[in-house]
């Protein structure tokens, strides 16, 4: 009897036939209580039929290539996430020239002097103009913070643990969001190139 191929690795087959794009992936809420292991993710989205899979420290984040549309990534991994190992929470995700144009549009560059303080949120949608300028009001001295397009940059050079601006952010900007920091946007930059090669 011929085993029948599950319905994902169908869909993955197609889209592999398609335009490939890289992609990278951000996952909310890794740290602490919930774990996202690193390398049976890699082995779980190349078993699905992703294509180069990279990932980049045990905090939430992947890049691969696909020929599926970004939603259908999303789903794709969603389940996988959710089948193997029981994460359940948002996951973003990003094309290669839209991750170079976040890059590209921080508005405050001298703040990748030290990149641990600067942080960018990746945002479902823009957030309400009140929101932000309640955030802002927040701010302390030293501090900076913009939204730029769907992207939060926030400068907190005394720190990002200690910053009431940081802490208050994430309930305060309104929309569902992801944050990393200036080091992990490089990197996964630099990822990109070598998976769009691969």
């Amino acid at each position: 009897m011929v085993k029948p191929v599950p319905l994902l690795e169908i869909r993955m087959r197609i889209g592999s036939l398609g335009r490939e794009t890289v992609f990278i992936l951000l996952f909310r809420g890794v740290g602490g209580q919930t774990q996202l292991p690193t390398k049976p993710l890699r082995e779980k989205l190349t078993e699905a039929g992703f294509l180069n899979v990279a990932t980049y420290i045990n905090s939430g984040n992947a890049v691969l290539k696909s020929g599926l549309p970004r939603k259908a990534v999303v789903s794709a991994v969603a389940e996988i996430c959710r089948r193997e190992f029981g994460f359940d929470k948002a996951i973003h995700a990003l094309t290669r020239s839209e991750w170079k144009t976040l890059i590209a549009k921080n508005p405050f560059p001298d703040a990748v002097a030290v990149p641990k303080f600067l942080h960018v949120a990746v945002l479902a949608e823009r957030p309400d103009e009140a929101r932000v300028e309640a955030l802002r009001a927040v701010a302390g001295e030293g501090e900076a913070f913009a939204v730029v397009d769907k992207a939060a940059y926030i400068h907190t050079p005394g720190g990002f643990g200690t910053s009431k601006l940081a802490e208050k952010f994430d309930k305060g900007i309104g929309v569902p969001n992801t944050a990393r920091n200036w080091n992990t946007m490089l990197k996964l930059a630099e990822l990109t190139e070598s998976v769009a090669r691969g």
